[in-house]
């Protein structure tokens, strides 16, 4: 079911949470789907134990592998549900799952999912203190119309810069999950590169641009 059923179904049932039942097997594959894109560490950081709309949606079993949480299922007589996808080769997830995890639990020995896991938290702990740190930042770096001054931006570390630069185009209207680390490095450039280049162009028709030492950041 996607987010909107289940807002609807919890609604309907006056629901304070839903419980979903995502396992540390869950969260090492979304570590190595985030790995292979490339994302940065907030993608590495996997499946959050509460997301949603005042923590609506929470994950109580990410620190049980899957066997456990099914074989618990069976000795309390619950019925066990498999998503048909999840055997399904066409999807990449599904691939990763009966193929990429054993050839590395082959490869390096049993201990690989644990291990994932535990990048999650750290990676989760990491990118957490960044964005607060980038959410301070913010507000040293804007001028009296609220643009952001590229002197100021370029004395951050580049993990702090680039949050604030991806956080005000995202303010600007461009949406988050078509916003990729390459278009965030080609905006870092107007900063840390600045060679007379033109606008970029981003998702969400946001248009950013470096005038008068500072960045120009509009929705067209």
């Amino acid at each position: 079911m996607t987010a909107g059923p289940l807002d609807a179904a919890a609604e309907r049932h006056g629901a304070a949470a839903v419980l979903l039942g995502h396992t540390r097997d869950d969260q090492a594959e979304t570590v190595l789907l985030g790995l292979a894109r490339g994302s940065g560490i907030r993608s590495l950081s996997g499946m959050a134990a509460a997301s949603g709309p005042a923590g609506r949606y929470r994950r109580p079993f990410l620190q049980l592998d899957r066997q456990t949480a099914r074989k618990a299922c069976m000795v309390q007589s619950l019925s066990v549900w498999d998503d048909p996808h999840n055997i399904d080769p066409a999807y990449t997830r599904s691939r990763l799952r009966h193929e990429g995890l054993p050839a590395l639990e082959k490869a390096l020995g049993k201990g690989v999912v644990e291990a994932l896991a535990r990048t999650a938290q750290l990676s989760r702990d990491d990118a957490d203190a960044l964005d607060t740190w980038a959410t301070e930042a913010a507000r040293s770096v804007r001028d009296d119309d609220g643009r952001l001054e590229c002197a100021g931006l370029a004395v951050l570390p580049p993990a702090v810069r680039r949050r604030v630069v991806r956080r005000a185009v995202i303010d600007a209207g461009s949406p988050a999950g078509s916003l990729f680390a390459r278009h965030i490095e080609e905006v870092d450039r107007l900063i840390t590169d600045w060679r007379g280049q033109g606008a970029i162009n981003l998702p969400g028709r946001v248009e950013v641009r470096r005038q008068g030492g500072r960045l120009v950041i509009r929705q067209s």
